[in-house]
């Protein structure tokens, strides 16, 4: 088990999947406090990242296209608080965070995994019933319909109509998008037989966000729709089996020996230097002669 525990959370790896925990420190954004735990599977990864600062590090995951719905519904906008895949670190606990990275990308090496895009969803989404209200109304999710409904500040034209219920089946894509300087973001519905508005603050089938706290949430809604639509890739794509590939060009067995000998080689080191305790550079140990 690689375990690294800092303020902004927790990143524990056991060899099949990576456990983030967000932590409770202020900096933390309500989303990632939303999410809670996440379980991403090795099969989802294509990478991970660590970089040094003078007062903080970073630690980041990079997945493979298509593996999860939150990140395809929000397109690489969330901020740095609600972004799940990013650690702060501790300048103290950087040789954890440096242990954890190659722990990670050896086990990438040895199962092979590709960084390619993937056919099908490998994180499920949020739990539902989802509802958030933020800007102009409330969206809600129960797995079939969406409902969107208006509070006073919604434009007249827009609340006139009334509640809006979506039938998933009639849902073609859904878009997260943040506010950004003078322009405000939205949750959108594309609808089949439906006229898409420039202007969310217009379109019956957007709620209109305007860069407040709760606007990250709307994400949890997004994410949870786009998990049950058709993957991306489903059509025409050599990607569109549904199933991840886990396995990619065979690899050299002398290649993954001399990985493992390294990686025990710089086990002892961490351990000389006092950066791994006797009973964590022993669990390390064992678990690397256990792929010998």
């Amino acid at each position: 088990m690689a375990e690294i525990i800092q303020k902004d959370g927790i990143w524990a790896f056991d060899g099949v999947a990576l456990r983030l925990t967000p932590g409770r420190d202020r900096n933390v954004g309500v989303l990632r406090r939303a999410l809670g735990e996440l379980v991403v599977p090795l099969a989802a990864l294509a990478g991970i990242s660590f970089e040094q600062g003078r007062r903080q590090g970073r630690l980041r995951l990079r997945l493979r296209d298509g593996a999860d719905p939150l990140l395809h519904a929000t397109g690489g906008r969330l901020a740095e608080p609600d972004d799940p895949y990013r650690l702060a670190v501790e300048p103290d606990r950087y040789g954890v965070a440096e242990y954890v990275t190659d722990e990670v990308r050896d086990a990438l090496l040895l199962e092979r995994v590709p960084g390619t895009p993937v056919g099908g969803f490998l994180l499920p989404g949020p739990a539902l019933p989802l509802s958030v209200s933020a800007g102009d109304g409330t969206a809600s999710f129960d797995g079939e319909q969406v409902r969107l409904e208006w509070n006073w500040k919604t434009e007249d034209v827009k609340a006139a109509a009334g509640p809006r219920t979506l039938a998933l089946a009639d849902i073609l894509g859904v878009e997260w998008q943040p506010s950004a300087g003078l322009e405000n973001g939205h949750l959108r519905f594309r609808v089949a037989g439906a006229p898409v508005r420039e202007r969310a603050k217009f379109d019956p089938n957007a709620v209109e966000l305007w860069g407040f706290k709760r606007d990250p949430l709307m994400a949890l809604v997004a994410a949870a729709v786009q998990a049950r639509l058709p993957h991306p890739a489903a059509a025409g794509s050599p990607a569109a089996t549904g199933s991840p590939e886990v396995s990619g060009e065979p690899g050299a067995p002398e290649a993954d020996h001399d990985a493992l000998l390294r990686r025990l080689r710089e086990l002892g080191e961490l351990h000389r230097a006092g950066v791994l305790t006797d009973e964590e550079f022993t669990l390390a140990k064992q678990a690397v002669l256990k792929r010998l």
